[in-house]
């Protein structure tokens, strides 16, 4: 039988907040502009404006927040669309193996298919019952709880579904493409 692990993986401390960490500022990002790309290796690209997002259906996950930095912050509930709808409706090809998510500006993360596709994975709209504040990537950013945080690609504009994997901001910049907490793999 498998130990349960500890929710705080070795090298973080716990935090009652999340801290404000971006690079660079936040976007003032405007709803009734705000739009969804999803295209890449799939039969049918799509983009969604800010009211037909609202309408997909939303899902509540509950979830541990883990930066590279070495602070934690736990129980999250954060709300919104799961990544695993999202790709479903652009009908990924059988080769597409990564998806990239980008702010369509500076900042991009990528993930196996597989791992974005996960039921804990979305793009959040709510933390809480609050709107998601822009300093914290509204009004729509990626969580990925299994992964730390650099991976959780505030101000979403936009997925890709790719064949190769494409590494991301911090990748580029020598993070590993794990970016597992309880490993501790943070390249640094």
């Amino acid at each position: 039988m498998q130990q349960p692990r500890e929710r705080l993986p070795i090298g973080q401390h716990r935090v009652e907040r999340l801290p404000v960490v971006s690079v660079g500022g936040p976007p003032r990002v405007d709803t009734a502009a705000w739009s969804l790309r999803v295209h890449g290796a799939v039969a049918e690209p799509y983009e969604l404006s800010w009211s037909a997002f609202q309408l997909l259906p939303r899902t509540t996950v509950l979830a541990d927040f883990h930066a590279a930095l070495g602070w934690s912050v736990f129980d999250l509930a954060w709300c919104g669309v799961l990544v695993a709808e999202l790709v479903a409706r652009a009908q990924p090809s059988p080769r597409a193996r990564f998806v990239r998510f980008s702010d369509g500006e500076l900042y991009d993360a990528s993930l196996p298919l597989d791992d974005a596709l996960a039921t804990d994975v979305l793009l959040a709209h709510l933390v809480g019952d609050e709107p998601l504040a822009r300093e914290h990537g509204g009004p729509v950013r990626l969580v990925v709880p299994k992964k730390y945080g650099w991976k959780s690609v505030k101000w979403v504009a936009e997925i890709e579904l790719c064949t190769d994997d494409r590494p991301g901001f911090w990748e580029r910049r020598g993070r590993p493409i794990q970016a597992d907490p309880w490993r501790g793999a943070r390249g640094f």
